[in-house]
């Protein structure tokens, strides 16, 4: 185990530091004068880093790749509010070094609990055919595997082994309290949609050493990886009813909500609208909730800007935990 995490930066703040990171994003970029610098992006389980080295670089630049674990010796200080680090040396690390848990997130929860309370949810449906299919998937030793390890997504939200897993139990446990107020939705086509609307991040998403996206992830995308495994496992069941079926195959490809998010269909019935906003809901909050977790070192109420959600965040714990400050008495009155 090693012993400094990116959550520790503050109190390393303006210190030199040693340590150990897994290289998520590599660049080489020019300087003014034309020499070349690294750019990289370094995360261990706690966090991300943007990391520079300015010299030395032709020397290292060959010597390690994106996904690399490194061994890097550097000056962690602010810029423009956020932490970074300047690389004074780098190596790439031995496998015999590495210790896979110091560097990729994970939840926090109870893995087993989670799957054991998915498994619950299945129980509970009325629809036979939903939850024959349910749980021929969750009776697959491969898919129970990837289910329990996957990430929800690369950055945006869960992004965390197990963040898949995370988002589909609170995704359910959600569903299943708002459509008690509209009785008339389909609760078991709903929580059928949630267990196979990211399913096939499994396939689409690698997650052995840092998050990135597979080939297969790359030229298909999570949905159309999902039609197929639904596809599958619907091959596996005899006189599963074909309306079902397109029902299920349309809250898949909705899910996103809307076109420029590359959703290939709108949301045409109740079950799927609700998915997809629902969905939504969950992924925006929890990418709340992680930015302010990163930022917990900061002072200010105000985090820094935040790409998925296109916006700087107020943290209203810290901004309710704010004394006011009582205005001085005029000279003449004290």
């Amino acid at each position: 185990m090693k012993d400094f995490y990116l959550e520790q930066a503050a109190q390393a703040e303006n210190r030199t530091i040693t340590s150990s990171f897994v290289v998520a994003a590599k660049q080489v970029k020019p300087k003014k004068n034309g020499e070349p610098y690294l750019a990289l992006t370094l995360a261990d389980r706690t966090g991300q880093i943007e990391a520079k080295m300015w010299d030395g670089v032709p020397e290292t630049v060959g010597t390690f790749e994106q996904d690399d674990f490194v061994k890097i010796r550097g000056l962690i200080n602010r810029y423009n509010g956020r932490f970074q680090l300047t690389i004074h040396k780098l190596r790439k690390m031995e496998e015999n070094e590495i210790d896979y848990a110091d560097y990729l997130p994970k939840t926090e929860k109870d893995i087993a609990q989670l799957w054991q309370q998915v498994g619950e949810f299945v129980a509970s449906f009325k629809d036979e055919d939903l939850k024959a299919l349910l749980m021929a998937f969750m009776a697959d030793p491969e898919i129970e595997r990837g289910y329990k390890a996957a990430p929800a997504a690369k950055t945006l939200h869960h992004a965390y082994i197990g963040g898949l897993l995370d988002h589909v139990v609170s995704l359910m446990t959600s569903c299943d309290l708002v459509m008690r107020n509209y009785p008339h939705v389909n609760r078991d086509l709903v929580l059928t949609g949630v267990f196979l609307h990211d399913i096939g991040k499994i396939h689409e998403l690698s997650y052995a050493r840092s998050f990135s996206y597979t080939t297969k992830g790359q030229l298909l995308g999570h949905m159309i990886i999902e039609l197929e495994m639904l596809h599958a496992k619907i091959a596996q069941l005899p006189g599963f009813p074909e309306e079902l079926k397109t029902l299920l195959e349309h809250l898949i490809i909705s899910h996103h909500g809307h076109y420029e998010f590359g959703s290939p269909k709108l949301p045409m019935f109740p079950e799927a609208l609700l998915l997809h906003y629902m969905d939504d809901l969950d992924s925006k909050m929890e990418s709340m909730r992680a930015h302010f977790a990163r930022e917990a070192g900061s002072e200010s109420a105000w985090t820094g800007y935040n790409p998925s959600l296109a916006r700087p965040l107020l943290d209203t714990t810290k901004f309710l935990a704010r004394k006011p400050v009582e205005p001085e008495e005029p000279e003449d009155e004290k």
